[in-house]
């Protein structure tokens, strides 16, 4: 809603425009009238809407056209009075003032008009008459007031219309010709509809219908009160209430009903608290919330967030599949004013058996968005409402920052859930081919997807040591001589070389050592098509001499050419290393793999470290706590503490290693 009004009252000479405002200001009606009153300015404390109102005068025989003009510019609505006692004043309604403001106004964004008939008080009879055909004739006349600036009758009314007019105004909700809504307005009462309906049955029940007026109006209807809606409803139209709630039509009819009885501010509370702004647009404030990202931290959904998503996909998946049908995809994007996802999105999450998004998938989609482009994320929520559903200020509550990436390193643990994995690799390495795999879909399949809907994006959930974790696999083309910022910034790199080709590995060799040698980021060598028999790599090393010489983990041979979804073993392995890029610890087993020892050794170290580490902190703890204690007993207790963490932590280990 605008922060100040600004109104403006224009007209013949002697017809009372000075004495409506001094009328107004003093509650009398002045002895003496000036030429021109000045500018008055009335608190927002003392207006009914609660905003800044400025109140201009105009006079012919102290300004110019000029000024005039300036004037008609600047105005947010204008009121031109004419005499109800004189029909020449009447006249230059249309003869003079309307065409001349029409002429200096934008046709797009036209002022609204309120027509003033002053000195009411000198005739017994109503100018209504005459002035009726002219509203019906200029849409931009909001209404018509008669009043008197003598017998201060309709005064307040008057600049109350007139406020009124700006801050709710009729000429985006209806067209009075048709006397019906406009299809803007119809179409953004829709979509606020579909938000409100939460079941998505297209019927608003009694407790949505008291969520939607509590959330608009802060207070509940009361059950009385719902009822005479529904009947009020019921009585003009058959099909607005049915199952005992509210239809879309009912929900329209009673907008219409609400601008036909003079009552415009109900249906503008509604929009403007869905996020609409005066052209009926969704406004930017409340699409695109501020939100600070600081260097090298990263955007993830919240639990609350990751909750809504799922209440809009229950919303949607009618049949319980447990996946969304284009047609029910399309349904829940209808709240949208274009459709945000694309074909391409069906290669970059999960998808069932007839290529239908599911859930997981539904999450891993928005959880990429999230991380790639908040602002899109915010935008999506947005249509979504769910800064309105959940109550919230904005929609920038559903993202949680992740701290810097350095205080996770120094500090060798992360609470982050989703890690980067960017994947490089020459032509026809099997870049793509690793990327689907880890969508479950293997060779077989990965053929049935056309080139104009591939993704060079892949993300699904792993679980690293009882943790989901969230893994985005990039697929960066090969452009040796240029890796931009974006293609450098992840959390673990994959270097895919074909087993095949034997010129395939001198490209993944070359960017090592170009870009990543002195990198703290880790790095793993994929030995792609490893179904194929493997030939001499062209390259001074040999990939396995290569590794060793780099101190890499040896190429870990790939392929997705199985009979069923190929294994997701080495997805996980990213994910771990990604979340622990420092992990150099030796397996028991003496296999050397570090974090690619299947029989997570990694993990038995790590959970050693750590209960040893939390007796460590106890006992000190204890100590500087009650440094002051000097009696056996607190010795005693603390001793025994340490002795119960360091049985218990022995205990831990020794089942760990039987598991093995």
């Amino acid at each position: 809603m605008r922060k100040d009004v600004r109104i403006l009252l224009v007209g013949e000479p002697k017809v009372g425009k000075t004495s409506l405002i001094m009328s107004l200001v003093s509650e009398e009606f002045p002895d003496e009238v000036p030429l021109r009153a000045e500018e008055i300015t009335i608190p927002a404390d003392v207006t009914p809407e609660r905003v800044p109102t400025h109140i201009v005068d105009y006079s012919e025989a102290e300004q110019s056209e000029e000024q005039l003009y300036q004037e008609i510019s600047k105005a947010n609505v204008i009121c031109i009075v004419y005499s109800v006692n004189n029909k020449k004043s009447i006249e230059k309604v249309t003869s003079h003032w309307i065409p001349l403001i029409n002429d200096r106004t934008d046709k797009d964004s036209r002022v609204p008009l309120i027509l003033v008939g002053n000195k009411s008080d000198l005739v017994e009879h109503s100018s209504m008459e005459t002035i009726l055909p002219i509203m019906n004739q200029y849409q931009d006349i909001e209404t018509c007031v008669e009043c008197s600036a003598k017998n201060l009758k309709n005064i307040s009314e008057l600049f109350y219309y007139a406020q009124k007019a700006v801050l709710h105004p009729t000429g985006p909700l209806y067209c009075p010709e048709d006397k019906e809504l406009k299809p803007s307005c119809i179409k953004a009462l829709t979509r606020i509809f579909k938000v409100s309906d939460l079941d998505n049955d297209g019927i608003l029940n009694d407790n949505e219908l008291n969520f939607f007026q509590r959330t608009c109006f802060n207070t509940p209807l009361a059950p009385q009160a719902l009822e005479d809606v529904k009947n009020v409803v019921r009585r003009n139209m058959n099909d607005g209430v049915k199952d005992n709630g509210l239809t879309l039509k009912g929900f329209l009819f009673l907008h219409t009903l609400f601008i036909q009885r003079g009552r415009h501010e109900t249906t503008w509370t509604v929009l403007r608290r869905f996020g609409y702004d005066d052209d009926l647009e969704l406004t930017q404030e409340y699409l695109f919330p501020i939100i600070k990202i600081p260097p090298d931290c990263t955007t993830e959904l919240n639990h609350n967030a990751y909750l809504f998503l799922q209440s809009v996909f229950d919303k949607h998946d009618k049949d319980r599949d447990c996946a969304l049908s284009p047609e029910e995809v399309k349904d829940l994007f209808k709240v949208f004013p274009y459709m945000p996802w694309g074909p391409d999105v069906n290669n970059t999450v999960c998808t069932n058996d007839q290529g239908w998004i599911t859930y997981q998938g539904y999450l891993s989609q928005w959880t990429l968005t999230t991380y790639l482009d908040v602002q899109r994320s915010l935008e999506y929520l947005g249509y979504l409402g769910y800064s309105i559903i959940y109550e919230q200020e904005s929609q920038a509550a559903a993202i949680t920052v992740t701290r810097n990436k350095r205080i996770d390193l120094q500090k060798k643990q992360t609470q982050r859930s989703v890690f980067r994995c960017n994947v490089l690799g020459a032509r026809g390495s099997g870049k793509s081919g690793f990327l689907q795999a880890f969508l479950g879909r293997n060779l077989q399949r990965q053929r049935r997807i056309r080139e104009d809907h591939k993704s060079f994006y892949a993300i699904s959930t792993t679980y690293v040591y009882g943790q989901e974790k969230y893994l985005l696999l990039h697929e960066v083309m090969p452009d040796f001589d240029f890796l931009s910022e974006s293609d450098l910034a992840c959390d673990v790199v994959c270097l895919v070389y074909d087993v095949n080709n034997p010129r395939s590995f001198e490209y993944a060799a070359k960017v090592y050592k170009q870009y990543f040698i002195d990198s703290k980021t880790p790095c793993v060598l994929i030995a792609a098509k490893s179904d194929l028999h493997e030939v001499r790599q062209h390259y001074s090393l040999m990939p396995h001499d290569f590794c060793r010489k780099h101190k890499l983990h040896p190429p870990q041979p790939f392929t997705c050419n199985t009979t069923d979804a190929p294994g997701k073993e080495i997805y996980t392995r990213l994910t771990t290393m990604a979340m622990y890029p420092h992990a150099r610890l030796r397996c028991i087993c003496a296999c050397n793999r570090c974090t690619f020892c299947l029989c997570q050794n990694l993990l038995k170290l790590e959970l050693l470290s750590n209960i040893k580490a939390q007796i460590r902190r106890v006992v000190l703890n204890r100590h500087m706590a009650q440094a002051d204690l000097k009696n056996s007993t607190f010795w005693l207790r603390a001793s025994v503490g340490a002795t119960v963490f360091a049985v218990l932590g022995f205990a831990v280990y020794r089942a760990l290693v039987k598991q093995r």
